[in-house]
């Protein structure tokens, strides 16, 4: 079953970089005081890390930047902690195609949103949520670095050599964040157009 499951993500993988290679995207990001919207992709199998993403929203809505999480659960059923919470959805295993890919319209409304920025909190590497970061056509994308990777979505990466949590990850990625200062948008070196 663990092959089947391995070949189909394979094959996912490889249909999901033939469609990013038909999206023309322009990275921008001039700097923190013009982001008034970020969007953040969590694994959200980890429900100890929901208490981080909460403090963050709510930081970041003091700084009237609005927070959309699209988290992925493996389940058929949402636990109570995430239900009726206004900045976050969920999709559930039953909601991927046969390659992993999501096929809810959450996702494909959170793949269509205009984020300033993109900040993916996908430490596990899972397909769902590879598949939102890929095709989000966010002006800014962060992630964690890695080296051994194929596809890789993000404009600014975060090498981070010991494990963090997502409290300690969130801060720095705003710290960088808030170093850079930039003119004009610059076209991504990967786009085909």
């Amino acid at each position: 079953m663990e092959l089947f499951k391995s070949i189909r993500q394979k094959i996912g993988k490889t249909i999901l970089s033939k469609k990013l290679s038909k999206i023309n995207r322009v990275v921008h990001y001039s700097d923190i005081g013009e982001v008034s919207k970020v969007g953040i992709v969590w694994d959200a199998t980890r429900i100890s890390e929901f208490p981080a993403l909460s403090r963050f929203y709510h930081k970041m809505h003091e700084r009237k930047i609005d927070v959309m999480i699209l988290g992925y659960y493996p389940g058929k059923e949402l636990p109570d902690q995430y239900t009726a919470i206004r900045f976050l959805n969920c999709i559930k295993f039953n909601e991927l195609d046969y390659f992993y890919h999501p096929a809810s319209p959450d996702a494909s409304t959170f793949i269509k949103n205009k984020f300033d920025v993109l900040i993916d909190i996908n430490f596990n590497k899972l397909v769902p949520l590879l598949y939102v970061s890929l095709l989000s056509t966010a002006g800014l994308k962060v992630g964690l670095f890695e080296a051994d990777s194929k596809i890789n979505p993000f404009d600014l990466m975060m090498d981070i050599k010991d494990k963090t949590d997502v409290e300690n990850y969130l801060n720095q990625i705003i710290y960088y964040l808030e170093m850079i200062r930039s003119e004009k948008p610059t076209p991504k070196k990967d786009t085909i157009k």
